[in-house]
């Protein structure tokens, strides 16, 4: 299970494909097909700047594990986006934390009272931040990477391939959606962008080693 807290998902904010000032979307959550979680996601962004805020609800056996709430800050930039601030909450942990030095190019994380700094790396982003990321990217790029900063002092390295288009059915309505593809000798990630939906993620399909599987998709999408 150690990734599937990367899944929860946003909105991409670009010129061709932008969604309204203020987009809420929920997930649900499933592991081996049976829902675990709820997540609420919530996209603010207006004169360059963005704020993500995802929110976690365990089901059933999984409530015992309590709440989760991330946010992420930053700005829309010519260059992509670039996040600033970062934190990720949990029942029961420490929070972590991060922010973005793109000035001095310093990324700072802070975990359990530690904090460390590190060289900012090309095209970083955070674990929220990261999905927003891949639907700001133009289409027609066939290698996307990024390198995602976790708050408690890891950087990850994120490939993705275009694998394609597809129509997709959600309880969210159906879609004409880009497909990513990101492949590890440990895990296999697929990503679904609805294309007429300003490029939101609606799908995520992540399948671990041991063939567990973990898929979030999108229930409602509403733009007030």
């Amino acid at each position: 299970m150690r990734n599937w807290l990367y899944l929860p998902l946003s909105a991409v904010v670009v010129a061709h494909a932008a969604p309204p000032g203020h987009v809420d979307i929920e997930y649900e959550l499933r592991r081996n097909g049976s829902p675990i979680a709820e997540v609420h996601e919530r996209l603010e962004h207006g004169n360059g700047s963005y704020q993500l805020t995802e929110t976690w609800r365990g089901k059933g056996f999984y409530r015992l594990l309590g709440k989760a709430k991330r946010v992420s800050r930053g700005n829309v930039t010519a260059e992509g986006l670039r996040p600033l601030e970062f934190s990720d909450e949990r029942t029961g942990r420490d929070t972590a934390r991060a922010w973005f030095d793109w000035q001095a190019g310093t990324v700072t994380m802070q975990y359990k009272g530690e904090r460390h700094s590190r060289p900012l790396p090309a095209h970083a982003q955070d674990r929220l931040s990261f999905l927003l990321a891949l639907s700001f990217v133009p289409e027609g790029e066939q290698s996307i990477v990024f390198n995602i900063a976790d708050g408690k002092g890891g950087l990850s390295r994120h490939e993705y391939q275009f694998a394609g288009r597809e129509r997709l059915k959600t309880p969210a309505g159906e879609f004409d959606a880009v497909k990513l593809l990101r492949e590890k000798e440990d895990e296999r990630a697929e990503i679904w962008l609805a294309t007429q939906a300003g490029r939101l993620p609606v799908r995520v399909l992540v399948t671990e080693g041991d063939g567990t599987r973990y898929e979030q998709v999108a229930t409602r999408i509403s733009a007030p």
